[in-house]
Order: structure tokens, then sequence, then C-alpha cells
């Protein structure tokens, strides 16, 4: 049967004996509002009992957008609910308890988890990933955990990566291990504190030494300013957030000398 597809905002709707709607909802906050019930009311189905449905089933998935497929029948008005995952960074987060990964992930690491939590999220990811066995597939969420500043077993997630291949974890990744002891989540999260201190220690140690190398050239262009900082090793994000801002140049002038007024600041107000 031939099918017509159109698109509405974030929502596609398929025209044919069954009918669906694709949304990214809130894990277990989804609502009758914009843009499923407007999308769903067409389609002759109990709005509240297709929320609740979502809201059931993306309950683990609190705090992230989740893709959710409402498919209807068109003539029983009957439905079904197909839920896919939050990305991988976004599930990282979420076990990790943080809000964003690292800024300068080579250097900085803001949470440690263990390989019980890396093969549960490589469960959730599955049929997203690109590999074809367990080991592969727990490797590739590690990479993703290297490139946001994550650690796994209080390494880095690289030196993991090795391990695995010369047999570490073996029996927990072969029997698929997602479990923690409640002492193992404590000790992550004394674990997770730690190294966030150390991060903004870190932090304000490169900010203070920016902070005098841009006092120390002041008087120079910003051009010098910025390599000085960078042969300093100071990160991009810190250069970006000392760097001097340029004065205006006015049309058909020089720069005002610092701390100078312009004509028309100068200038008293008109009567």
């Amino acid at each position: 049967m031939a099918t017509t597809m159109f698109k509405k905002g974030s929502l596609f709707l398929g025209i044919m004996a069954s009918q669906s709607i694709e949304a990214l909802v809130e894990g277990g906050k989804a609502t009758a509002a914009p843009p499923l019930g407007p999308a769903l009311g067409p389609l002759g189905v109990n709005i509240g009992q297709v929320v609740a449905k979502i809201n059931e089933k993306t309950a683990g998935f609190k705090g992230m957008q989740v893709p959710v497929k409402v498919i209807v029948d068109s003539t029983t008005k009957t439905f079904e609910i197909e839920v896919g995952t939050p990305p991988a960074s976004a599930l990282i987060k979420k076990e990790a308890g943080i809000e964003k990964g690292a800024g300068n992930p080579l250097q900085d690491k803001v949470a440690d988890l263990k390989i019980e939590q890396i093969i549960k999220i490589a469960k959730m990811k599955e049929d997203a990933l690109l590999g074809n066995d367990n080991f592969s597939r727990v490797k590739e969420i590690i990479g993703t955990c290297d490139s946001m500043g994550v650690m796994v077993e209080g390494k880095q997630a690289r030196e993991i990566i090795a391990d695995i291949s010369k047999g570490a974890f073996k029996d927990k990744i072969e029997k698929g291990k997602t479990e923690l002891s409640s002492e193992e989540l404590k000790i992550l999260a004394e674990e997770k504190k730690k190294l966030q201190a150390e991060v903004e220690s870190r932090r304000a140690e490169y900010l203070a030494k920016a902070k005098a190398i841009v006092e120390e050239n002041k008087a120079k262009e910003k051009g010098i300013i910025k390599a000085r900082l960078h042969e300093a090793g100071i990160p991009e994000v810190i250069i970006h957030e000392v760097m001097p801002t340029e004065a205006k140049v006015p049309e058909g002038g020089a720069k005002p000398a610092p701390g100078a007024k312009s004509a028309a600041a100068a200038a008293p107000p008109k009567k």
C-alpha cells in the first residue's frame, strides 16, 4: 500500500491503514500539550491513555529527551508505543550524575564509572551501536566516555579499552552484569566530588595565571597576548574568557585613547 509522509515541526505523520507520529519527550513527563496532543487528536485515540503509556515506558529516562513513536490502528483506534533511547552521551551523564562533560577532557576528569554502568549503557544502546558483540559495544561506549572526560574503573577510558582487549572484565561483559552494590555507588559519589574539586582547583589556577599574563602584556596587540596564553598552556575556554575586548574604531578615525570619552558622550546635553 502506498504511503504518504509529511513533516510538521518535529512530528511525522503517515497516512495508511495505521498512522504514526514521532516526537521527542522528556522521560516520564510527556503531556497532552504540543507536540503530542495536537498530533494525536486527529487520530481518534484516547490522548490521556497514550500519554500515560509513554510516561510509563520512559520513566527510566528522567531528565532526558527520549524519541517515541506512537502507532495507531486507523480502524480499531488501538495504539502501540515504541521508545528509542537518548544519545550515549546523555546516558553517560545520567549514570555519572553530571550535567555536562569536561571542557578539556584530555586533562580534566569529571566523573568515574564502573564497568557495570558501561555494560548497562551498551545494552540500552545495543541497536544503535556499530559493534556486533558485547565487547565491541562496551568499547564504543567507553570511547564516548573518553571524549567527555569520564573515567572508567579509576582509569582514563582509553586505558580501559586496552585492558579489555587484554581480557579484563571478560566475565562481567560476557554475563552482562549491570548491578552495583550500595557501597560501590557510595564510593563513586565520593570519587565524583573529588574529581570535580580538582577540576575547579585547576580552573582557578589557570584563570589566575591567564589574568596575570594578560595584565603583563596589556600594552601589546591582542594576537601577541593570545600567543602568550597558548605558550603557557592555558586552555582555550579560559583564553576566551580572559582575552581583552578591542575598542571599536570610530568611522574615519583612530581608536580612542583608553578612558577617553567619545565626542557625543563628552558634549553637553541639548536643552
